[in-house]
């Protein structure tokens, strides 16, 4: 329940005119909160300029007034910053410390969601990282296998994809201390998870920022999504239900390659109207 101390409160309005679902109103004078259609987005605690409001559903300690010098970050630094990373594909033999991963975590935690659902979660595997990508890699060989039985036109774009896997599988069933093509080796994941696809792509995006930050790398193991799709043992493993859904694996660690400098994109198609 969002709650409005009185004594506080001066009536300047604020909180109402910003309240998204207009569940705010003015009552003797003072803001009241319905609690009706609230969905405890918070709008109405960031902006009480005399700290009158607050909730019983989550941690009001988590609340920090703001600090120009510690909130605002330089626009052309995070340009910069935005086009210098890259996909890592080469860690360290290094641990990435529990602290660190768990700020990640924290800007997916903080990352908005539609209509303040919080509905994404996270699996972090770091001891059964040996387990889940032999699991992962006999999935894929299992789907290559299956395009390659049965190539149509219309499935001739994924042979290339199929034969990738399955010589991902055979190396490492050679050599399972190769730099395979699913975690590189990297001695970290974090599955970030969701049935919002966009939800669950807003906070990725945020915790990418923070592993930069952090001085570690990370790469999107897009087929490990594919070989998780459907694969009731790898969702048993990670303990998760069949009806949820892993949007990205974040592969983590620490970069053994160094950059030197930004690369080329392409002009921005954008429609000015």
């Amino acid at each position: 329940m969002m709650n409005v101390n009185k004594e506080k409160c001066i009536a300047c309005q604020l909180c109402i005119k910003d309240c998204p679902v207009r569940d705010i109103e003015l009552v003797d004078g003072k803001a009241k909160v319905k609690n009706i259609n609230c969905i405890k987005c918070g709008h109405c605690i960031a902006i009480c300029p005399k700290d009158a409001v607050s909730t019983d559903d989550y941690n009001m300690d988590e609340v920090k007034e703001y600090n120009k010098e510690t909130f605002d970050i330089n626009a052309d630094n995070l340009l910069n910053s935005i086009k210098f990373r890259r996909s890592v594909r080469h860690f360290k033999n290094k641990e990435v410390e529990i602290e660190k991963l768990s700020k990640i975590i924290e800007a997916g935690r903080f990352t908005q969601t539609g209509i303040n659902s919080q509905n994404v979660s996270y699996v972090v595997v770091k001891e059964g990282i040996e387990e889940l990508k032999v699991m992962g890699l006999e999935s894929l060989n299992e789907a290559g296998k299956g395009i390659l039985a049965n190539l149509t036109p219309e499935t001739m774009v994924y042979k290339r994809y199929a034969q990738i896997w399955m010589n991902m599988y055979e190396s490492y069933k050679k050599d399972p201390t190769i730099r395979d093509g699913l975690f590189f080796n990297a001695p970290a994941i974090i599955l970030v998870v969701s049935d919002s696809e966009v939800n669950a792509g807003l906070a990725s995006s945020n915790m990418e920022l923070m592993t930069n930050a952090l001085g570690l790398g990370t790469f999107f193991s897009g087929f490990f999504i594919k070989a998780a799709q459907g694969n009731k043992s790898i969702m048993n493993y990670l303990g998760l239900d069949e009806n949820k859904k892993i949007v990205t694996c974040m592969v983590i660690g620490y970069p053994s390659v160094k950059y030197s400098r930004t690369v080329p994109r392409k002009n921005a198609n954008i429609l000015w109207k």
